[in-house]
């Protein structure tokens, strides 16, 4: 049985990392990656983290030993998958997105519980047939959403009554966001369940299924709320309980 008691076994997650090269000591090589903060926020939460390298990795045995996922942010997706035009901002990682889609249905067919965090929200909006916009500023006018360089911008967001990311993280939520893009339209099987002043959908979750909430903010930039992550970390422990 998977806890987050302290004392008892907890539940693995799956974070996937980048593929860059890094310079540290003596070393400047490429490197499997990711921001620490990911790391920090699922121990936290009561999980143990694993990072998964975008190589080959999405595989059936691995799911297996997965409890949870957390698709990380990062590069955009790329706009072919979606049938969408280039876009002169931002950059794309084919081998993130070739080995986190298939990660995700793999994750979604073993009824892993998922959080979604920035890019992750949308390739699982891209993954379940919807659409995104290729340069958000263009759209709603600003670049509030955008962040400077290695920060991020507050967001006040509104969520929806009665949804699942209104029930873990309240009806209002200042979200640290760092994104260009976002959700045009609405894959089939998701719901919108939080939006910025603006109208940018910012939290999206399915109404039947296994656990799924996609953010557009980023949760492991405020190290003094884990709730998003610790129902991830419950899901897990639900999940297992059910199949003992």
């Amino acid at each position: 049985m998977v806890s987050n008691d302290s004392d008892g076994p907890r539940p693995v997650i799956g974070l996937p990392t980048y593929a860059e090269r890094a310079v540290f000591g003596a070393w400047d090589t490429r490197c499997a990656i990711l921001h620490h903060s990911y790391v920090d926020m699922v121990a936290r939460a009561g999980g143990i983290p694993v990072l998964l390298p975008p190589t080959g990795v999405a595989r059936p045995e691995l799911v297996a030993r997965l409890d949870g996922l957390v698709l990380t942010g990062g590069a955009d997706i790329d706009p072919a998958r979606y049938g969408g035009p280039a876009v002169p901002h931002g950059y794309t990682r084919a081998d993130r997105d070739e080995s986190e889609f298939e990660l995700f249905r793999l994750a979604r067919a073993a009824r892993l519980p998922v959080l979604a965090v920035c890019r992750g929200l949308q390739l699982v909006n891209v993954a379940l047939g919807g659409t995104l916009v290729g340069h958000l500023p263009d759209v709603v006018g600003h670049e509030g959403h955008s962040g400077g360089p290695g920060s991020f911008t507050p967001v006040a967001v509104t969520t929806a009554a009665g949804s699942r990311v209104a029930a873990v993280a309240g009806a209002k939520v200042t979200a640290h966001c760092h994104h260009h893009q976002a959700i045009d339209r609405l894959a089939p099987g998701l719901t919108a369940t939080a939006h910025a002043a603006d109208g940018t959908i910012e939290a999206v979750e399915t109404t039947s299924g296994p656990f799924l909430i996609g953010v557009q903010w980023h949760p492991e930039a405020d190290s003094a709320d884990d709730r998003l992550m610790r129902a991830v970390v419950t899901a897990a422990a639900r999940r297992e309980e059910r199949a003992a």
